[in-house]
């Protein structure tokens, strides 16, 4: 079965016979004739009444009933495939981190609905643990966080450095001073992100170069730590990029190796780049440029 005997058929049904309908496609009788053969041969029924007059069998008039819906459906899925050889349909899966949520990534999406508007775009916030595991199971085209500890199934281009730092509420006694050492931090309840947060390894090294063991809390979503700070007597660990509500500041405190390469994510065995994502990458790029410089 293909389109040409649907349409003769269709065409059979609106000029009243087979000769009209003939005229109408520019085809002699007989091709007609044989279309119709075809058609009723692959699906094993008989349309017309014999004498190949345009009375329609019962089975006929029921394939009629829904010849246009075939058609139509037909001409669907030919303009979809055609759609998706030329990358106009289809879904992305992009996996970014949280501070990434607000600006980049909507902004991003902006500018790539202009270009491929027929593309689905499916964001998933997640830290890199997470987002580097989704993009192992092929569940994400590309993610922008930080570099996994096991790089080697991994394509990483570092795009930007995030960097940690200490928060208070501005009434704190460590507020307003100048380099302070990180040993007066662990006087105070301390409270950071999981364990699988962009930092945690980098505190966790830093806290055993001191015999004092510092109690901690931890909150996985590191926009969180400023409410806890807020109603907590303690010292916050976040990110240079999150942002703080109006009594809570930032405390300047002593840290080796306090920056986070943060990049372009993708699986080593990513070989084929679609015209899609390559622009939406793009997008992401410059949209963290835009904002490394408003920073």
């Amino acid at each position: 079965m293909d389109l040409k005997e649907l349409t003769t058929f269709q065409t059979i049904l609106q000029e009243g016979n087979f000769s009209k309908a003939a005229a109408k496609l520019n085809y002699a009788q007989s091709t007609i004739t044989n279309q119709v053969q075809r058609l009723e041969k692959e699906l094993g029924i008989k349309l017309f009444k014999r004498g190949w007059d345009s009375e329609l069998t019962a089975a006929g008039r029921i394939f009629a009933g829904e010849i246009d819906k075939l058609i139509q459906h037909w001409n669907h899925v030919a303009e979809q495939a055609k759609a998706l050889q030329k990358e106009e349909i289809g879904t992305l899966s992009i996996g970014g981190l949280e501070s990434l949520s607000e600006q980049v990534l909507p902004n991003s999406l902006r500018r790539f609905r202009e270009y491929k508007p027929n593309v689905s775009c499916h964001f998933v916030i997640g830290n890199t643990v997470t987002l580097s595991r989704a993009l192992l199971q092929n569940q994400l085209d590309f993610a922008i966080c930080g570099e996994p500890s096991d790089p080697s199934s991994f394509r990483f281009e570092a795009l930007y450095n995030e960097r940690i730092s200490f928060i208070a509420v501005n009434n704190h006694p460590l507020v307003g001073r100048t380099e302070i050492p990180f040993e007066e931090l662990l006087g105070y309840p301390i409270i950071a992100g999981g364990t699988t947060c962009l930092y945690y390894s980098r505190l966790s090294k830093q806290f055993s170069r001191y015999t004092e063991t510092p109690f901690l809390y931890t909150v996985s979503q590191i926009s969180a730590i400023a409410g806890f700070v807020q109603q907590i007597p303690s010292i916050g660990a976040v990110l240079d990029s999150t942002p703080l509500p109006p009594n809570v500041v930032r405390i300047d405190i002593e840290l080796k190796d306090s920056t986070i390469p943060v990049g372009l994510l993708q699986s080593r065995n990513d070989e084929y780049i679609s015209s899609s994502k390559k622009l939406l990458m793009q997008y992401v790029q410059e949209e963290l440029e835009l904002n490394q410089s408003r920073n």
